[in-house]
């Protein structure tokens, strides 16, 4: 057996975050009557989902502080015909978080994966996110009881990519790199991540317009480590 140690990203890779944030979105912005005033809430999503994905990188840039990027994503994302109270982003935003735990859909295969691999290596979770939302996602989905730890980037003072996460991890887990292996879905953060500090990747990539282009490859660095790529979950037990 190559490796001894599994490290896991969270979201999108075993939680179905795309999913579970367009329905607890949609749960909390109708408990704040909002869904009448936005009128189509597939389109609304879509722009919300851009303007999460920007905010979130100037987060992990440390360009925005946490409490600017929760409230500020529904106040640029919103297009409202009326001028709503101060901190109504923050209002949306503590409804919408708390609805987040409570939606359990997981990545197809995930619990199958699992079931069997916490019986033959040790497992941890590597995610960036807020500490009180990641680690109640984990407890309702029932994903918990298979990791050993759960390394959380706002409770270490880094995310992924950068390699104190992943050292943070791989040491508190008494794992050696030669064994250690990094199972994930964002190109950027988990495999290129994973590969500068130096242990092996799986790169799971459903879609494949998500599919790394040759310069991609190259950017990513040229440590001697391993990059396989797989398009479903159930592909592990395949190769561990």
């Amino acid at each position: 057996m190559k490796y001894s140690h599994l490290f896991f990203d969270l979201d999108n890779t075993l939680w179905d975050f795309n999913a579970n944030s367009y329905d607890a979105l949609y749960i909390a912005m109708g408990k704040m009557d909002l869904l009448n005033r936005i009128g189509d809430y597939e389109r609304y999503f879509s722009i919300y989902y851009e303007v999460n994905e920007r905010l979130w990188d100037l987060y992990r840039d440390n360009k925005i502080t946490k409490n600017i990027l929760r409230g500020l994503r529904f106040e640029e994302s919103l297009e409202l015909n009326y001028t709503p109270m101060p901190g109504f982003g923050d209002s949306i935003n503590e409804a919408y978080l708390t609805e987040m735990p409570r939606q359990l859909k997981l990545v197809p295969g995930a619990i199958v994966v699992l079931d069997y691999l916490h019986h033959n290596y040790r497992m941890s979770i590597i995610t960036n996110g807020f500490r009180e939302v990641q680690v109640d996602k984990l407890i309702q989905s029932g994903l918990r009881k298979y990791f050993d730890k759960v390394f959380i980037s706002e409770e270490v003072g880094a995310q992924k990519p950068h390699k104190k996460i992943f050292e943070h991890a791989v040491k508190s887990m008494n794992a050696p790199k030669k064994r250690s292996l990094m199972i994930g879905d964002s190109w950027d953060a988990d495999i290129v991540g994973a590969k500068q500090f130096g242990i092996d990747q799986i790169y799971y990539c459903p879609l494949p317009a998500k599919l790394p282009s040759s310069e991609d490859i190259t950017l990513s660095g040229s440590s001697k480590t391993t990059t396989t790529i797989i398009t479903h979950l159930e592909q592990l037990l395949e190769m561990l």
